[in-house]
Order: C-alpha cells, then sequence, then structure tokens
C-alpha cells in the first residue's frame, strides 16, 4: 500500500513519499509539533484519492486494532501480526495515522477518523505502563488538529486550512463537538490516574525533549559517601522536578482544544476543565 501511495502523482497525501508539496500561503509550512503542512486543496468528495485516503486510514487503525488486541494473546506459528510491547509503539503507529489525515487537508476524512484516533487512544492507553514522552508528542498533535479544525485556521502559523474557504460550515457539527469535548475530558482525567504508575524502561526511543536533570538521573552514583548522598539528595530533587513537569503536562492536555469548544460552543467550561484539571494534577503531585 506505501508503494502505491508514494508513486502517486504530485499533490497526494501521504508525508514522506519524496512528493513536492504545495507551497504554502505563508512562511511557516509545518506546525512546531511534526504535523506535515496539509495539501493546497481539500480531496474531492467520492474521487479516488479521497477513497484511497479512507481505505488506507481504515486499513492502518484496523492493524493498529490487531495487533494490541494480539498482546493479550499467545502468538501462534506462522502468525505474522505481533502484538504491542510498549505504548511507546502504539503511539507511533497512531501518529503516522494522524499525520496522513492532516496533509490530506480534508475536514471530511479528518474530523471523524480524527475522533476515532481520540477515542482508541483512552482504550489503548489504559493497558500498558505509562510512556510520557510518546504519549504527550501524540497528544499535542491531536490538540492541535483539533483546535486548528475548530477555527478553520492552522494554530501555529494562522493560515487558513483546506476546506474551510466558505467559512466554518464544513467543520465539526454540534454532535461531532460535544463528541470531542467529551473525549478531551475523558482524556485529561484518565492521564492523571496513569501518570501515578511506573513508567515504561523503553519510553526513551529517541533523545527529544531531554534535558539536563533527566542526563543526570541516569548517571552512576560514586562509591564516596558524601558524594553519594550529595547525589542520592539531587537524583530525588530532579525526580520531583521530573514529576512535576509530567503533572503540569497532564494539566494542559488538549487546552487549545478546550478553548476552542468553549467559544464554539457558547459556554466557558473549556477555562473551568483547564482550572479544575490543574488543581486537580497539583493534589495527585502533593500525596
Amino acid at each position: 500500500m506505501g508503494d502505491e501511495l508514494g508513486r502517486r502523482e504530485p499533490g497526494g497525501f501521504v508525508p514522506e513519499t519524496g512528493l513536492p508539496s504545495p507551497a504554502p500561503s505563508s512562511a511557516t509550512s509545518r506546525s512546531n509539533i511534526g504535523l506535515p503542512h496539509p495539501r493546497g486543496h481539500s480531496l474531492r468528495p467520492g474521487s479516488s484519492k479521497e477513497d484511497m485516503v479512507r481505505r488506507f486510514v481504515e486499513q492502518q487503525l484496523l492493524a493498529i486494532s490487531r495487533r494490541y488486541v494480539k498482546k493479550f494473546s499467545t502468538p501462534l506459528e506462522g502468525d505474522i501480526v505481533t502484538g504491542f510491547n510498549s505504548f511507546s509503539e502504539v503511539s507511533k503507529e497512531l501518529e503516522e495515522v494522524v499525520d496522513v489525515l492532516w496533509k490530506s487537508g480534508t475536514p471530511s476524512l479528518q474530523i471523524p477518523f480524527l475522533l476515532k484516533v481520540a477515542s482508541d487512544f483512552t482504550q489503548y492507553v489504559r493497558s500498558f505502563p505509562p510512556a510520557p514522552k510518546a504519549t504527550f508528542r501524540l497528544l499535542r498533535k491531536l490538540d492541535h488538529c483539533f483546535a486548528s479544525l475548530l477555527r478553520g485556521q492552522d494554530l501555529d502559523s494562522e493560515e487558513s486550512l483546506p476546506g474551510f474557504e466558505n467559512g466554518l460550515r464544513a467543520g465539526m457539527t454540534t454532535t461531532d463537538m460535544i463528541r470531542c469535548r467529551s473525549l478531551v475530558q475523558q482524556t485529561r482525567v484518565l492521564m492523571v490516574a496513569i501518570l501515578t504508575k511506573d513508567p515504561e524502561d523503553d519510553d526513551g526511543d529517541d533523545d527529544e525533549g531531554e534535558t539536563e536533570d533527566d542526563d543526570f538521573m541516569d548517571t552512576d552514583a560514586d562509591t564516596d559517601t558524601g558524594q553519594s548522598a550529595r547525589q542520592g539528595s539531587q537524583f530525588q530533587f530532579s525526580y520531583d522536578l521530573y514529576e512535576e513537569r509530567l503533572h503540569m503536562d497532564a494539566a494542559r492536555i488538549y487546552e487549545n482544544t478546550l478553548v476552542m469548544l468553549g467559544e464554539r460552543l457558547g459556554d466557558p467550561l473549556g477555562e473551568e476543565n483547564l482550572e479544575d484539571d490543574s488543581a486537580v494534577c497539583v493534589r495527585r503531585r502533593d500525596t
């Protein structure tokens, strides 16, 4: 499937195919969180390209679901489908789906499938030890997508999104927004609970976002008693800062989406939830 998509003519939608992307309407061509720049125009409804994207995303989500199910079963001889070992693996594959959808520049595909990704996330993330780095990276992408679709403009560059040439009519319906708000609230509460578990050992598949504190936490203890005591104290301090950052990150989950939902639905629920969830995170940290 990937090779077939890669051979499509310029103006396609799948990232990293080596094809030239449409020229952006401003100097900012990519989001700050790694999303590809969307194509210049939405895919025509009923076209072969739109159908190809839909089938590709459906197949990818089905493959992810099968690998998730395989996690709980004994592998059979000759079985080519292997279960996930960590949520970092799950998150990486879900990110690829999000990237394809964002690249498509087609709200009629983006909205239902991104809502499904957000829903699947709440199921999958419960079954693995926490993988904060990979998890927050995926959630930041989803937050950017939802908030941008709600306003009809890219959240970072303020470029008009494909499909919104005639206003917000191509965006989320009230039903979509209510479903989105439910998923957002569920995810925020869920992540606060999950972050109290022990993290995955393999959540460091790359060095993105590492700090000096993170590096310090991996250093070997000195054999000298005095230095060991000082390092132990510094380690605890670093770990406390790390935990605090995790909880603050949890408080910021979907923050842009909540604000935009509050504006679109005509209520201040977004801001109230940001404050309430921040307080929950602080209480969790202090206990």
